[in-house]
This record gives structure tokens, C-alpha cells and sequence, in this order.
């Protein structure tokens, strides 16, 4: 969006019309109210930024069908501008006129017909330049259909409108609609205008055919004097494109140009969505904004209610309330609140230095006060208006220099991602590059195929409480997506919960269908490698058996319990991974989720369902197994940010080799720009363990307080993962079993037991010192290593331990069956222990 620089934040309200409360869809289910209608073709006008049209910021859905609409403002309008004794020069009248049809061509070239043109719709900035309002009113009302009063006003509507009525669509009608009226109804409109300026007869011809469309009127010759003034407008280059992002760049000769003087406004530099929402969260209210303006007013409930009512509900005696007609007042919404809150900040943190490496947080006067804010809960930062200002500053300038700084949205990424930028951020997270509109357009979104009746049934079902996605407008987005998917990957297949996950992805990309399908398309294979195929039972089956490994790794006690009642991940588990987890929790949930996700690889899904059974920890161990099932069956509520918290260190702590799979995404190529080298990627923690240069994998076993040893589930981890494991203090104690090799080398820190001197003859552990050293690393892992030859000992040793004292127990054998081999893994740990 553009710049706020001298406009201000200008809202309006109206109704729309309600629909009857006991009418079905031909799908059974209610009607879509049209206030949800028009907030769904609200959003397209959100990308329409011309130099002639007051930007559309946001719009808000309040009771009865209220909607409040939020947009660039300006106070002067053409009204003002008659009010002048002085009459208008005939040079003034066609540059308003020349810049009038420069806004309205623009309106035509996407689609737009203004309809509602007028004096108070055509404003003035504080340089006379002209700029409409009100543009998208007759789009986001369906042309009128949505609401109970008539688009335009009378004196300035063109003679074909009148002509044709009235229409009302809550009136239940049977009559046709109107017809929509297009671009040369308002050449009529402006023509209108101009008169009122000075006679202009040529806009303003009865016949429709004669009557020109305001392109052709651009190249009239009564404009050639004016036209040589105004430079074509150039649309910004998006994010992704082929187009050169800085080839309209425009720098002054003086440099000293660009310098601000203290005391100038930097918050009219940013653009006018991010004024808006720092102004939400600095404590702007729109409701209470208008209410003080007498705009929104309130009425007793008594006074509503009618004097007659009929068996079927008919009802008489009240007159129609004027508050549901188009009050065509704009409020403008002052700044003063978010200045204040703002006055601390210094300059520079409108100009973050991208290349310093000291701190991601620009200087101001309050940077102690911001630096103690990473520290706090995610959820307050998101609303501290300060922070946000920093964090949007920053990553709007990172993005921009997307991909450059690849590296350096990673890193910022890790702290968090400003709630306003996570669609552009979350494509950056998945290496999101190149001309994407250009591939999604060449899909082809509209020949039938075998998934559109399965997408059809599935659509209304997705999230239906968000009021965007279940507009008319996000299920015809939802479908162009997925099945712009399904088309273009014919080796996969559509499975029930791909909507959930395109969700997320189409809600923060709404108006960028294009960038919604690329996050998608780039997301599945890193998360998802191959769970869509026509027969996924394989993938899907190794994936729960990994993810019981990960809970008998983490939690043994609650894997054991889950393993006798029979409660296996096959029952719970399959909806949270196909769908990330987004079928699971609403979608502010998932974002605060995802943000993390996308910084992790293939194997932090698995700590996600872990850090979920552990808040539900004590009530699993407490039921039994159809206790669980209706437990499951409504997910109580989960903390997400504990859950999130829980899940980084689950990660960090997992050996990556030991969520192995053999069905992930095939390891990169060491050509590939995007793969990652171990410990040097600023992505380093999104790298899979097929990308990392490992040795050989070692059996570890997990002691699962099991007495028969045939049920201790077994897994692979790779020898460097086991030292690190045990070196930096992931594990709480290492117990070194063999007895002769002890004394020419041992990791440092690691204890022997004999196990004649602990271990009675039936296997149960002696009290001893040794014993109390153990009993006081309960609930830390204790690792076991032993030769090769001497695994049923060790594993009698573990079971004993686990048994005794409940302690998590893994068992690892160190060495091949070479005897000259078996301190190998001693030496490489007493190496990496002296170079650390």
C-alpha cells in the first residue's frame, strides 16, 4: 500500500440487508448472511492503489449486519471547492476532470464501476490532486443487491439507472435484477460534475451508445493540454515476480534529501495498512469512534418492537428505521493516540541498518524497554504497539530485500513474526522464489475433474467460523487453490484435509491466490513428502510408528500406559499430522504454531504431538481407553504457547537421527543452493537428517519398564548424536559397563558398574552408593554403553534401573563386532570433549 504522507484514516458505516432466519441453502445449509458476503469482495479493493483512489484499509463486522469501512481520507472534497466566490479557471476544470478519468479507467481496467460519484466523493489532498472515495461500494454490495438502499445519488445517477428502478433483494422479489451498470454510466456521473464546473455537454449525452468510457475520453483533445503533465501510473512490482523490483526507483541528486529533520512525521512514511493497525492496537475502536460522532446511535429494544404480529411471523407497525439506509458521513479517525504512544521512538528506527550485526532492534530513546519485551509472552508482544512498530519495520525492509537476506528473515523469524507480515514471511520461511502468478495462472482451474465434487462437500466444512473464509468469495478462492494443486501434482491425489491445509495459507494470502498456492505447493513436500499418494498407507504407517518411538523416547511411563490400554496413535494421531495439526485447532492458534514450525524440519510434527499428550499427561494416565476416545474426540483446551515452548525443547533435545524415516523427502543435492551445511545455515535447524553428513547409525534401545525384554522398542541414532547427546549435557548420567576397557578410556563424567556389585542374583538392584547416585537423576535419561558382546547383560542392567528406580534408561552399543574397534567411539567422544 501506499505511503499515509498528508491523508487521514477516514471510516463509514451501513447495513446489510438481513436475510430470513428460516430459509436453507440448496445445500441444506443457512444462507450466508450478506453482510459476510461483503466483507468476502471487500477484500479485492484492498489491492486497488492508484494516485487518484483513496486506498481501502479494512473493513469490520459489527450486530444487526453493521459494517464499518475503513480508508484513506481527506477533508476538503469538490463541495468545498464550489463554496469558493472566486470563479474556477477553465485550466482547473480539466485537470479535475483529466485526473477524475484517470482514477475511474484505472477502476474499468480491474473490473470496477464506481456508481456512486458526486461532490463529497471526490476529495482533495492538501496539493488539489484528486482522489475518490467511495469506489468500491457498488463491488462489495453486489451491485446493490446486499443492501436496502440504492448505490448512487439521484441527481448525479445516469438516466439508464433511474429508468430502471428500485430493487431490493430482501424484499423476495421475483422480478430479474437490474442491469449492472458499467464504466459510461459514470462518464454520465461525471459529466454531471463538470456541468456544475462549467457546461460540459459531450459526458453527458442521453443515449448510452454516443456516451464515451472514460479511457476514450483520456484521449480526447480537449485534455491535450493537461495530459503531458500527468506520467502514466506504474503499478508496484509485488514480492514475487520476474519484473526488476527497483527499475522505477527514483533517488534526488542531493542525497541530503533523504535525511530527516527532527521533529518530521515518520509515521506518515509507512504505509496506510500499517497506520491502521498499530492505531487498532494503540486502543482505536471504530464502534466507539463513531458513536462519539453520533453516527452509530442506539435505540431501546421496546422501541423495535412491533405492534401486530401474524402466526408466520409477518409483522406491522413499525416504520422503516432510517439507520439502516447509507448515512454517507465519513469520520475521520485521529492519530493523536498512536503519536503519543509513539513519541519515544527515535528516527532511526524507521531505518533499521540491515547490516548490523549487533542487535535486531533499532536504537530509541525506549530500547531497554523493547529489548525486555523479546522476553515476554508472544501474545503481549503482538499487542505492545512499540514492538510491532519495530518488528514491521524491520521485516518489511528484509522482505524487500528478499532473497538476499534469506539468512537474516531466518534468524529474525526465530525471535517472532509480526502478525501483519506472516503471509510474505511464511513464503520466505519456504523458499518461495520466482514469477508464481505467471504458474498459477497457467493451471487450469476450470475443466472439470473427479476431486471437484469431493472439494465441493469439503469446503463448507473448513473453518466456517472465520468470517472471511466462509464468505462466497474465500470458497470460490478455496477451490481455485486446491484444485489449481490437485491438477498441477497428478502423481498425488486429493485426500479429505487438504482444505485444512490450505487454510492458513489462503487466509493470509486472501487477495494473492497465486502466493497462497506457491506457500502450498513448497510446504507439502517438506512436511507432508508423499502422505498424498494414492496408497500413503505405508508413509503414514511409519510416520505413527516413528511418532510412538518419540513418545516412548520422551515420556516411557505414558507410552507404556497408552501401549497396554491399546490407545495407539493409528486412533488420534493420523488427522494431526495430514493436516499439520490445522484440523485440530482454530486458525490463531495455528499461526502461532506454524511460525515455529516453518523453522524446524520434517521431525518437529513429532514433537508437537508429544508436547500435546504431555498437557495431557495426567489425565491419560488416569483413564483408560474409552475414556481417551471421548477425550480425543473434543480436544480440551491446549495452551499453545507452552506447547510451543515444550516443542522447541523436545526438538533440540531429539537426536535428529533418531526420527529417521525412510519414506521423507529424498535428502538435497550438494549443488543445491537451499540445502543446508550442518551448523552453518542460518537454517541450520530446519535441515533434515539426510542432509547432514552423518556416520552409520547405531541400535539404541528404550527401556519401556517392561520385563520382557522382546517389547523394549528399538530405534537408530547416529554415534556423533549420542556423544553430543551425552557431552552436552542432554543426558543426566552415562554408565559405562565394560569392566575392562574402563581403565584405559572413559567419557568424562561417566560412572562403572560391575554388574555383580550392584545387581543381586534375580536381577534386583543392591543398595549401595552407586544405587544413590542413581536415584538422583530421576527424571533425567540415564545412557548405558556396552560392547556389542555384552548386550543381553546391558539390557538386563537397563530393565533393572528402569524397574527399581524409574528412571529412563537407553541402552547403547558402542562399537562393531572388531575388538580393535570397540573405543572408537571413546576416542572421537574424548576428541570432540577436549576440542569443546
Amino acid at each position: 500500500m501506499q505511503p499515509l504522507k498528508d491523508a487521514e484514516l477516514g471510516a463509514f458505516t451501513f447495513f446489510a440487508s438481513p436475510l430470513p432466519h428460516d430459509v436453507c441453502g440448496s445445500n441444506g445449509l443457512p444462507l450466508t448472511p450478506n453482510s459476510i458476503k461483503i466483507l468476502g469482495r471487500f477484500q479485492i479493493l484492498k489491492t486497488i492503489t492508484h494516485p487518484r483512489l483513496c486506498q481501502y484499509v479494512d473493513i469490520s463486522r459489527g450486530k444487526h449486519e453493521r459494517l464499518v469501512v475503513v480508508a484513506e481520507h481527506y477533508e476538503r472534497n469538490l463541495k468545498d471547492l464550489l463554496k469558493q466566490d472566486k470563479p474556477i479557471s477553465s485550466d482547473r476544470v480539466l485537470q479535475i476532470a483529466y485526473e477524475v478519468l484517470e482514477g475511474l479507467a484505472f477502476m474499468n481496467k480491474h473490473g470496477l464501476v464506481h456508481r456512486a460519484l458526486g461532490q463529497h466523493n471526490v476529495l482533495l489532498d492538501c496539493k488539489g490532486r484528486v482522489k475518490l472515495a467511495k469506489f468500491g461500494l457498488y463491488h462489495m454490495t453486489d451491485h446493490g443487491a446486499d443492501v436496502d438502499f440504492p448505490v448512487g445519488y439521484p441527481s448525479y445517477l445516469a438516466p439508464e439507472v433511474i429508468a430502471q428502478g428500485s430493487f431490493h433483494s430482501s424484499e423476495g422479489s421475483l422480478a430479474d435484477p437490474p442491469l449492472r451498470s458499467g464504466p459510461k454510466t459514470d462518464v454520465w456521473s461525471l459529466g454531471v460534475l463538470l456541468f456544475e464546473l462549467c457546461a460540459v455537454l459531450k459526458c453527458v449525452d442521453i443515449a448510452l451508445c454516443p456516451r464515451p468510457t472514460p479511457a476514450e475520453l483520456l484521449k480526447d483533445a480537449v485534455f491535450e493540454g493537461v495530459s503531458c503533465l500527468y506520467t502514466p501510473y506504474q503499478s508496484p512490482v509485488h514480492l514475487f515476480s520476474s519484473s526488476l523490483r527497483c527499475a522505477h526507483l527514483e533517488l534526488p541528486e542531493d542525497i541530503n534529501e533523504l535525511c530527516k529533520v527532527d521533529g518530521e512525521d515518520f509515521l506518515s512514511e509507512r504505509s496506510v495498512d500499517e497506520v491502521y493497525y498499530l492505531w487498532c492496537l494503540a486502543g482505536g475502536d471504530l464502534e466507539k469512534e463513531l458513536t462519539n460522532k453520533g453516527i452509530i446511535q442506539s435505540k431501546p429494544p421496546v422501541c423495535t418492537l412491533p405492534n401486530f404480529i401474524l402466526e408466520d411471523g409477518e409483522w406491522f407497525g413499525q416504520s422503516r428505521d432510517r439507520s439502516f439506509l447509507l448515512d454517507d458521513t465519513t469520520v475521520t479517525l485521529s492519530l493523536c493516540q498512536l503519536k503519543n504512544r509513539l513519541k519515544d521512538v527515535a528516527g532511526e528506527a524507521y531505518y533499521p541498518l540491515l547490516e548490523d550485526e549487533q542487535s535486531s532492534l533499532p536504537q530509541s530513546n525506549s530500547n531497554n524497554e523493547l529489548s525486555a519485551a523479546v522476553s515476554l509472552p508472544l501474545i503481549i508482544r503482538e499487542r505492545d504497539t512499540e514492538y510491532q512498530l519495530t518488528r514491521i519495520v524491520l521485516f518489511d525492509r528484509l522482505l524487500k530485500a528478499y532473497p538476499y537476506k534469506k539468512n537474516q528473515v531466518w534468524k529474525e523469524a526465530r525471535v517472532d513474526i509480526p502478525p501483519l507480515l506472516r503471509g510474505l514471511a511464511w513464503a520466505a520461511l519456504l523458499g518461495v522464489e520466482g514469477d508464481i502468478q505467471a504458474k498459477y495462472d497457467g493451471i487450469d482451474k476450470d475443466t472439470p475433474i473427479p476431486t471437484d465434487r469431493q472439494i465441493e462437500v469439503d469446503i463448507p466444512r473448513c473453518h466456517q467460523y472465520d468470517e472471511l473464509l466462509s464468505s462466497p468469495q474465500g470458497h470460490i478462492k478455496f477451490r481455485r487453490v486446491l484444485k489449481a494443486w490437485v491438477v498441477s501434482h497428478p502423481d498425488l491425489v486429493y485426500w479429505q484435509g487438504l482444505d485444512s491445509l490450505c487454510a492458513p495459507f489462503l487466509y493470509l494470502n486472501f487477495n494473492n491466490e497465486a502466493l497462497a498456492y506457491a506457500c502450498m505447493s513448497a510446504f507439502i513436500p517438506k512436511y507432508l513428502y508423499n502422505f498424498f499418494l494414492k496408497d500413503n498407507s505405508h508413509v503414514i504407517q511409519e510416520y505413527l510408528t516413528v511418532f510412538s518411538q518419540m513418545i516412548a523416547f520422551h515420556d516411557p511411563e505414558l507410552s507404556n500406559h497408552l501401549n497396554e490400554i491399546g490407545f495407539i496413535p493409528d486412533l488420534y494421531a493420523i488427522p494431526w499430522f495430514l493436516t499439520m495439526f490445522t484440523h485440530v485447532f482454530p486458525l490463531h492458534k495455528i499461526f502461532h504454531l506454524w511460525d515455529t514450525l516453518l523453522l524446524g524440519n520434517s521431525s518437529f510434527p513429532f514433537c508437537i504431538g508429544v508436547a500435546i499428550l504431555q498437557q495431557l499427561r495426567d489425565r491419560l494416565l488416569a483413564n483408560g481407553f474409552n475414556e481417551c476416545i471421548l477425550l480425543f474426540s473434543d480436544l480440551p483446551e491446549i495452551d499453545i504457547e507452552r506447547c510451543v515452548r515444550e516443542s522447541i525443547n523436545l526438538f533440540c533435545w531429539t537426536p535428529k537421527s533418531a526420527t529417521y524415516r525412510q519414506h521423507a523427502q529424498p535428502p538435497k543435492l550438494a549443488g543445491d543452493s537451499s540445502s543446508s551445511s550442518f551448523g552453518k545455515s542460518s537454517a541450520f535447524y530446519s535441515s533434515e537428517y539426510q542432509d547432514l553428513p552423518n556416520t552409520d547409525l547405531v541400535s539404541v534401545y528404550l527401556s519401556n519398564y517392561k520385563q520382557d525384554a522382546s517389547k523394549n522398542l528399538k530405534i537408530h541414532i547416529s554415534m556423533e548424536h549420542i556423544i553430543k547427546n551425552v557431552l552436552f549435557n542432554c543426558v543426566g548420567l552415562t554408565l559405562d559397563c565394560m569392566c575392562c576397557s574402563f581403565s584405559r578410556g572413559h567419557i568424562p563424567g561417566s560412572i562403572n558398574i560391575p554388574y555383580s556389585s550392584v545387581f543381586g542374583p534375580d536381577g534386583e538392584v543392591l543398595q549401595c552408593p552407586v544405587t544413590n547416585t542413581l536415584t538422583g537423576y530421576k527424571g533425567r535419561v540415564i545412557v548405558v554403553l556396552s560392547n556389542i558382546m555384552k548386550t543381553a547383560a546391558t539390557v538386563s542392567i537397563a530393565l533393572s534401573l528402569s524397574l527399581s528406580l524409574s528412571l529412563s534408561v537407553i541402552v547403547c552399543k558402542l562399537c562393531s563386532s572388531e575388538s580393535e574397534s570397540s573405543n572408537r567411539g571413546l576416542e572421537y567422544a574424548l576428541q570432540m570433549k577436549g576440542s569443546s
